[in-house]
């Protein structure tokens, strides 16, 4: 039965036609875990608690930076510097207190996914990686539970509904059957890197909650089998028809998949198995302690020089010519950027025009830094 609170609050769902008293209710009942609390879980969240879903779980361990407030309306400059779930948690809470709320302040890894999902109806993914999409992916198979798909990328954004129960008792398309296999490392680079229209994520966001109350009430077709592409540059959105491949590792004809893998591992193994010119934060910071004994180059673009930056000369990535000119061939020269990858690519293409310059890249850039600087205060 709905409260008097309850009749008030979701009138306007109670009245629409096709949904009704009925739908509301399973909405009442049902409990949905959203992996991370980022900017496609911003909307997500605030919308599948203001719809009146009954048990929500967030998976979130990050913490909000100011550059977070661009695009994760679900925090304010005053959240800066606390943690995303914590903060996530009052803003529901203070929209919709009638929906209980389970936080979990990790990552979402192999050890807990099974042993977490298995408590929900469906699963929503916001996170930003291969690894964890592939591991919530293989979750939501092996448990049979469906799983709302999101994924954005500068101007595009992707939806999806995975792993559906479909009436001969098989499950819909998964997202093996799109991509059985992540990219390689450093080919599709993350929003620190390629930047992100900061609305995207909100549009995007959005349809998945669209889609987890449609899979929860029944009403309407959700995405099964089919991918829906949006392109927010030209407002167009195609939605592609996904095909189940009889040789998906962990749902088709033969699978190998039985149990959840090493996702980190699996998502970087077609990398080299070693970048031989990259030196580790730790290793940095030792060098650091001889400053005469090297020369560091920041290789990022002037705003984001502006922003934040660990010292040294600043020349942009396309300007090689100068940072060659820079070079002391009695120094080791470190180059870095937001993330590692610009850096690596830089020191490669620079070592095959001068195989002999001391050039190396700092490993993680700027984000390993500033996240081991965190631990250490922590």
């Amino acid at each position: 039965m709905l409260t008097d609170n309850e009749l008030q609050r979701y009138h306007r769902h109670l009245i629409l036609k096709g949904f009704g008293t009925e739908s509301q209710h399973k909405l009442k009942k049902s409990r949905v875990l959203v992996i991370g609390a980022g900017g496609l879980s911003a909307p997500l969240l605030l919308y599948l608690a203001a719809a009146g879903v009954g048990k929500i779980g967030i998976m979130e361990d990050d913490i909000v930076d100011i550059s977070n407030l661009q695009r994760q309306i679900l925090y304010s400059t005053e959240s800066t510097g606390k943690p995303k779930g914590e903060e996530a948690v009052k803003k529901i809470k203070a929209l919709n207190p009638l929906t209980e709320i389970s936080l979990y302040p990790f990552r979402c890894t192999s050890g807990n996914a099974l042993e977490t999902i298995r408590e929900y109806d469906v699963v929503a993914d916001g996170s930003d990686n291969f690894a964890t999409r592939y591991l919530v992916n293989d979750a939501c198979v092996l448990l049979g539970k469906p799983l709302v798909y999101g994924a954005i990328h500068q101007f595009e954004g992707q939806v999806s509904v995975f792993n559906f129960p479909e009436i001969d008792n098989t499950f819909s398309a998964n997202y093996r059957d799109i991509f059985p296999e992540p990219p390689a490392p450093g080919s599709i680079p993350d929003c620190s890197e390629a930047g992100v229209l900061g609305v995207l994520p909100g549009i995007i966001g959005s349809m998945q909650a669209l889609e987890v109350i449609k899979v929860i009430t029944g009403t309407g077709e959700p995405l099964i089998n089919r991918l829906c592409i949006f392109d927010a540059l030209t407002f167009q959105m195609h939605t592609l028809t996904i095909v189940k491949d009889p040789e998906n590792p962990i749902s088709g004809e033969n699978p190998v998949i039985r149990e959840l893998q090493d996702y980190e591992l699996f998502c970087n193994r077609s990398a080299e198995p070693s970048f031989s010119f990259s030196l580790s934060v730790h290793r940095f910071l030792e060098i650091q302690k001889s400053p005469d004994s090297f020369i560091l180059i920041d290789i990022r673009e002037d705003f984001e020089r502006q922003i934040d930056h660990i010292g040294g000369v600043h020349i942009p990535q396309n300007k090689a010519h100068q940072i060659i000119e820079a070079i002391d061939k009695e120094k080791i020269c470190i180059l870095y950027c937001q993330s590692g990858k610009r850096s690596d690519n830089a020191v490669k293409k620079l070592k095959e025009k001068a195989p002999n310059l001391p050039l190396f890249s700092l490993q993680g850039g700027l984000n390993a830094v500033r996240e081991w600087q965190k631990e250490e205060k922590s």
